[in-house]
């Protein structure tokens, strides 16, 4: 559904440009969905601020890529996974399909895991039945997108991002933050395996590849495709501002949650968990603060299992070339989050796994969007100049590095 904006209105105002704006908000949730609670505030609770560069990093590649995401959606009118499907032959793109699907079912297992872990924070409720009842809600959610359109879909969606910035900011303005060793943490270190797989986990994270097949599809779904060179102009004009908001937003969430572990759960025990680390918060901060954080743990499990779902389906759609409907995927891709609960294993552990594996996975995205942002026969005039395109050279070399390294120190350590 594209959104008909009068463009003489748009440049005789440019802050009207908020019309356009949506998108990338949606794909944010990816950033700030449950799976970076449990490694934002692991790495807060054993490391101290060691590890804010990680996110000062992950969070500038994210800002880089999701862009080049929604520029290849409204130059070509074609998400990703589509270009990709048109582009590989039969048996390569059912497998690259399964990678991708293997990284979407990992998230919606991180999504519902998150939100049963926050209501049985608020409420007491068994982790098996928190998780049917997140998965439930996401239905919900997902049918005002089915019904709605894209708007309604999108201000549910802000509205979900509203209360998780509350939630994960409110114990910052408490907490006591050392700020000199916070700024100090910026400088790139680590400090043995256990740290770089924390690393790698927070960037899968933060940089999630099912964000990165999303976008597309979303800045396609809510613009169309940019006819004239007027309007292209003026739609990535917006995209940019769209990007840069939502995940400055994003970033300054995910950085929150581990200044805040870091300067109050530091030594305390039982914050390996989040619940422990819920229970830590609560005795630290107050029970306000308790109680506002689990709330926006639950804003986060219901808002990133709509996403997840809705990007699992446009891979689907993309690479399989069928159309499964939406409501029908989240409640399929719900059935192993429950499982996982039911037998009991530890929730936090799960979270941070499904992290470092979505972590594996950045690159099979990236990578290929990269070159078609690069391609003239693809992007015509839009493709990207040399710049950009060793700046993601560079970006997709760190990436794969550090999984690289995940691997080797992994295989090596005692």
């Amino acid at each position: 559904m594209s959104v008909d904006v009068d463009q003489r209105t748009v440049r005789r105002a440019p802050t009207r440009l908020v019309l356009l704006l949506g998108p990338a908000f949606v794909a944010a949730i990816a950033y700030v969905d449950p799976g970076n609670v449990a490694a934002n505030l692991t790495a807060g609770a054993r490391y101290g601020y060691l590890l804010v560069w990680v996110l000062v990093a992950a969070n500038a590649i994210a800002v880089f890529v999701q862009y080049q995401s929604a520029k290849l959606g409204i130059v070509t009118g074609r998400s990703l996974p589509e270009l990709l499907g048109e582009r590989l032959g039969t048996g390569a793109r059912r497998a690259y399909w399964a990678q991708a699907e293997l990284v979407a079912a990992a998230t919606d297992i991180a999504e519902v895991i998150g939100g049963a872990i926050a209501l049985n924070l608020l409420f007491g409720l068994p982790l098996p039945t928190g998780g049917v009842i997140v998965g439930i809600v996401a239905i919900g959610i997902l049918a005002i997108q089915s019904r709605g359109g894209q708007r309604p879909f999108e201000a549910v969606i802000l509205g979900l991002l509203a209360v998780i910035a509350v939630g994960y900011l409110a114990g910052l303005f408490v907490s006591p933050v050392d700020w000199r060793a916070a700024a100090a943490g910026v400088v790139p270190r680590f400090d043995g395996v256990p740290t770089v797989l924390l690393a790698t986990s927070m960037l899968g994270a933060t940089v999630m590849p099912h964000a990165i097949y999303l976008h597309s599809a979303l800045a396609r779904d809510r613009h169309g495709v940019a006819g004239d060179p007027g309007r292209l102009r003026t739609l990535l004009r917006a995209t940019r501002v769209d990007v840069v908001l939502a995940l400055v937003i994003a970033g300054a969430v995910n950085i929150a949650m581990l200044l805040v572990a870091a300067s109050s759960l530091r030594g305390v025990a039982g914050t390996d968990t989040i619940e422990g680390a819920h229970n830590a918060i609560a005795a630290e901060l107050g029970p306000a603060v308790g109680v506002v954080f689990a709330v926006g743990l639950l804003a986060s499990g219901l808002a990133s299992a709509s996403v997840g779902s809705y990007a699992g389906a446009t891979i689907m759609g993309g690479l399989l070339k069928m159309r499964v409907p939406l409501l029908t995927r989240r409640v399929v891709t719900l059935i192993p989050a429950v499982i996982v609960l039911a037998l009991g294993v530890d929730p936090t552990w799960a979270l941070v796994l499904s992290q470092v594996f979505l972590s594996l996975g950045i690159p099979f995205a990236m990578i290929p969007l990269l070159r078609l942002t690069a391609s003239r026969a693809v992007m015509g005039a839009a493709a990207d100049p040399l710049w950009v395109r060793l700046l993601g050279g560079c970006v997709a070399a760190l990436v794969v590095a550090l999984n690289l390294a995940l691997v080797i120190l992994t295989l090596a350590s005692p």
